[in-house]
């Protein structure tokens, strides 16, 4: 290989680009030398800001002024360490926020997994989301039952909302709702298998069995949501 050949990744990266994107714009807003803090202290897993200076090879004083604002924005946590008189030692180490920061390639391997157990047995996916489907299909009924419609709707809206879809519900003068769901939780995967897409209306319409639900925009085909039009029967 000569030494201006692009290495190829051991993975297909490119099954999953959006995965990457929200991390290089956070790397890209934090900046170069506080990326590079965290990218050492996680190497550490724990560590003094004596020992990420000489890592960093810069002085204790420059740490301690990365370390500050990193802390408030919720990304490190420290303990201090007390073995004798004097000033205690800080141990600093990233917290779970700080874990978005990093390479995640769920998707991807979702896409992956997919793809093998398809080839080895198509019927496996389809069935796949299908159970999906089915459980949180209980989950969200144990949270409506008694509702009136109204509430249902409102309530489906927060479920969709904690499964991280950014759903908003507005109704009409008629009675008529609409849902829509500004964020694709599962886009990557949708891209590839229209079982996801299939199987998220068809939750709605089992939540809502007293409703005719139909999807009036699709965010795969271009829309800036994925938009259910719900009318009650």
């Amino acid at each position: 290989m000569s030494p201006s050949s692009n290495p190829v990744p051991s993975e297909p990266v490119e099954l999953a680009p959006t995965e990457s994107a929200g991390q290089n714009v956070a790397a890209t807003a934090l900046g170069r030398p506080r990326m590079a803090l965290l990218a050492s202290l996680k190497s550490f897993g724990e560590a003094t800001a004596d020992q990420l200076a000489e890592d960093l090879g810069i002085t204790v004083g420059a740490v301690r002024q990365q370390l500050l604002p990193l802390g408030e924005e919720g990304l490190l946590a420290h303990r201090d360490q007390r073995s004798g008189p004097g000033r205690p030692r800080r141990w600093y180490c990233l917290t779970p926020a700080a874990e978005s920061l990093f390479p995640k390639r769920y998707g991807q391997l979702t896409n992956q997994l997919l793809n093998f157990i398809e080839e080895a047995a198509p019927d496996l996916v389809g069935e796949a989301f299908a159970r999906r489907g089915r459980q949180r299909q209980a989950r969200a009924e144990a949270r409506l039952a008694g509702l009136r419609f109204d509430d249902k709707v409102q309530e489906l809206c927060k479920i969709l909302d904690d499964d991280g879809y950014l759903a908003r519900g507005v109704r009409a003068p008629d009675g008529t709702w609409r849902i829509a769901e500004h964020n694709c939780a599962i886009l990557d995967v949708a891209r590839q298998h229209g079982e996801a897409c299939g199987s998220e209306l068809a939750f709605i319409r089992a939540v809502l069995p007293e409703a005719r639900v139909e999807r009036v925009s699709h965010i795969l085909s271009g829309g800036h949501s994925c938009s259910y039009e719900i009318r009650p029967n």
